[in-house]
């Protein structure tokens, strides 16, 4: 496209930008719904430990990016974007309301296992249909080299921040309510929100989601649409030689995370998809030298994006767990519920989203606008400071003690400023380097970094320090001071005996606890599971929250200054994309 197109491009977003942000907003309600009360679900209602809890939570957040690769392999040879987005939604509402089904029979593990498994895998594989085909479709609303495009997936970002503010809201209303019968409610109204996306989609596209001249968009493969883009045959390999290889090159990966690793099959799965995946589309023999290296800049952006959501995705798992058990959360004489606390990051997301739409636009204008490597390398830095803002609030802090709501409050908003340098740009940049026979694949691949990150965020949730602390040690000390450290119901046999420590130690705060030999049993008996219970991750010993959340610091911290100093040299690659 010429300069002077460019100059005469249009101030407003084309209505279908619309469709498709309302058509996101309640697909994201369904999903965020979901997820709000997920672990709590597992937590209360099946009686499943935190470990397991973390591991399934990982391993479904893993799967759901993953699954986007198969949807735009589908969507780019077969099908086309719309087909792909009815066919994922209408798997999605399904999976929803299975999840219902496991709420209702929550009583009986053998019945309701099986139920939120199928549940989950309904889940993963609609997800993967419709996830990479509507975000490709943003982009496909506009022409080439359009400076609304940043904008435009900032404002569709909003859309999905929408569904994901009122999503914990009402999925928690309905379904934390401290009754582990009420999940369900919880669930259905996630599969709800599921079939309005589905039903306003399938009746607005026709009408909307078309180019100015009136050309539908998405309704054909992608490999279709660049023929016709460019007036002439694409280059194609017929030998099956590159699949083989890399068939092979996947099965050596696989047997490496698996044996020589120790992953389970789900990580080895994930794991190895994130290398061979990205590498298979790279050989393509059709690719130019430009659009191999712009493609490379894609990937080496997503292996840094791996670390932000890793830190970031611990908002489903250790930060709900934090919330429930170590912060005050009483207000005006109510108890919030935990889930409620995922909420904070979507409604920044839509008051801060309009700032930074208008920020990237008067910047542009200015031609002062950051390119998207320097954007993210902000994005991973912002979500380091947060980390370290709740790092100084639990600093020295007794398993027990209950904080400031203020502190979870600030690490989710500034984690809310990192996420719109980092998630919206990430998806234009996909959008505007990847070639059209590669679109939505290359989307699947964005998307697939991110299965990465949330398998990993559910490894590095498991290292959230618990007080779990020996019957032994606590009869041991009981016994040397002669009083008894903890409440009446304290009862070995118990299946909540890990939380009575927990329960000792808001005794003490309240000031119910006079006895100081019991106080300083109580505390003796935490700092001694502390040590004694310590995680190490890489050499890092994890024995408090203080150090759990330094963890993150430093992953984020070194990811920001690494891409940072490598932003140069990806803009070379870029070819004038910025």
């Amino acid at each position: 496209m010429s300069d002077a197109a460019v100059a005469e491009t249009p101030k407003g977003h084309p209505k279908g930008l619309y469709v498709l942000f309302v058509t996101e907003m309640w697909e994201r309600f369904s999903y965020y719904g979901m997820r709000a009360i997920f672990t709590l679900f597992m937590a209360k209602a099946l009686l499943f430990d935190k470990g397991r809890s973390s591991e399934i939570y990982g391993s479904y957040t893993g799967l759901v990016y993953l699954t986007p690769l198969i949807g735009g392999y589908v969507a780019d040879r077969f099908w086309g974007n719309r087909k792909s987005i009815i066919f994922g939604g209408a798997l999605m509402a399904a999976g929803q309301l299975m999840m219902f089904f496991s709420g209702t029979f929550y009583a009986d593990i053998n019945v309701a296992t099986p139920l939120m498994y199928g549940g989950l895998g309904l889940l993963i594989f609609g997800n993967g249909f419709f996830k990479p085909n509507i975000s490709t479709m943003v982009g496909q609303l506009y022409p080439v080299g359009d400076k609304r495009v940043d904008s435009a997936f900032t404002i569709f970002y909003m859309g999905i921040n929408l569904g994901a503010f009122f999503a914990p809201l009402v999925c928690g209303f309905f379904g934390d309510t401290g009754s582990p019968a009420d999940f369900r409610w919880g669930f259905l109204a996630a599969c709800i929100g599921m079939i309005f996306s589905l039903i306003l989609f399938i009746l607005l596209k026709d009408k909307y989601i078309v180019t100015p001249e009136g050309v539908a968009i998405g309704d054909k493969p992608n490999t279709a649409r660049e023929k016709k883009v460019e007036g002439a045959e694409t280059k194609t390999n017929k030998s099956m030689m590159p699949e083989l290889i890399w068939a092979g090159i996947a099965l050596v990966l696989a047997a490496i995370f698996f044996f020589g690793a120790g992953m389970d099959v789900i990580g080895t799965f994930i794991f190895t998809l994130t290398i061979a995946a990205p590498g298979y589309i790279i050989s393509d023999p059709s690719l130019t030298k430009t659009e191999r290296q712009r493609i490379f800049v894609i990937y080496i952006v997503a292996f840094f994006v791996i670390f932000f959501w890793a830190a970031f995705e611990q908002a489903g798992a250790s930060l709900t767990y934090f919330a429930e058990e170590q912060t005050n959360r009483e207000l005006f004489g109510k108890t919030i519920p935990a889930s409620f606390f995922q909420a904070i990051n979507a409604v920044a997301i839509v008051l801060l989203a309009p700032a930074f739409v208008g920020l990237w636009s008067v910047l542009g204008k200015k031609n002062l606008e950051p390119a998207s490597p320097y954007k993210q390398a902000l994005g991973l830095f912002l979500l380091a400071l947060g980390y370290v803002v709740i790092a100084m609030g639990v600093k020295g802090l007794a398993p027990g003690v209950r904080v400031s709501m203020m502190w979870l409050i600030s690490l989710y908003t500034i984690h809310t400023l990192g996420e719109l340098c980092l998630s919206p740009i990430g998806l234009s940049m996909v959008n505007k380097l990847a070639p059209v026979r590669f679109a939505s694949l290359l989307m699947g691949v964005w998307f697939l970094s991110t299965s990465a990150a949330n398998k990993f965020a559910g490894t590095l949730s498991g290292l959230y320090p618990e007080p779990v602390v020996a019957v032994s040690t606590v009869e041991k000390l009981e016994a040397d001071k002669g009083v008894a450290l903890f409440p009446k119901e304290y009862d070995k046999q118990k299946r909540k005996v890990n939380e009575v420590p927990v329960i000792a130690m808001e005794l003490v705060q309240l000031g119910e606890v006079k006895d100081q030999g019991t106080k300083d049993g109580i505390k003796q008996v935490m700092e001694t599971n502390l040590v004694d219970n310590a995680k190490s991750f890489l050499g890092f010993k994890i024995a408090t929250l203080y150090d759990f959340f330094m963890l993150f610091v430093v992953m984020a911290g070194a990811s920001s200054l690494v891409l940072f100093l490598l932003s140069k040299k990806l803009l070379d690659w870029m070819h004038g994309v910025r």
